[in-house]
């Protein structure tokens, strides 16, 4: 297993990050290893709603499904997503600031089959897919603050 941790901070207020962030439709968005995102079921994000991602890897795009298996609002969402040789769960964190909202991500992925041989040698690849994550993260949520600031 591989497990990646990162936090960033935005002028956004911690509602309005949360809304944004837990639901995982909004995801291609403001990640850019997810190539498409949208929600399988209806009505309000919570517990249980469920998501297929088609994430980036190696020069193609394949189908992940996540489900909110925690929810929390607006302090923490934990997502857990099934897809071909690859699991993860996904713990998001949010902590209001005097300035907006601290968000901790920790991902723990975890490879299967004949995957998991190359799993010891992958902690680069996925360090790097996480800092653009967050990366994308932090550019989504700073321009939905700014163009509040501007309303």
């Amino acid at each position: 297993m591989t497990r990646l941790h990162e936090t960033i901070d935005t002028a956004l207020p911690v509602d309005e990050a949360f809304a944004f962030i837990a639901d995982f439709a909004n995801a291609q968005h403001w990640d850019p290893g997810v190539a498409a995102s949208e929600r399988l079921d209806a009505g309000p994000v919570g517990l249980g709603a469920r998501y297929r991602l088609g994430i980036r890897m190696r020069g193609r795009v394949a189908p992940m499904e996540y489900r909110i298996t925690t929810y929390v609002p607006p302090s923490r969402v934990v997502l857990t997503g099934q897809g071909s040789g690859v699991s993860a769960v996904d713990e998001i964190r949010f902590e209001a600031t005097a300035a907006g909202t601290r968000i901790d991500y920790t991902a723990d992925i975890r490879l299967g089959g004949w995957m998991r041989l190359v799993e010891p040698f992958a902690g680069g690849a996925f360090r790097k897919i996480a800092a653009d994550a967050l990366g994308g993260m932090q550019a989504a949520l700073d321009a939905r603050a700014a163009a509040k600031a501007a309303a």
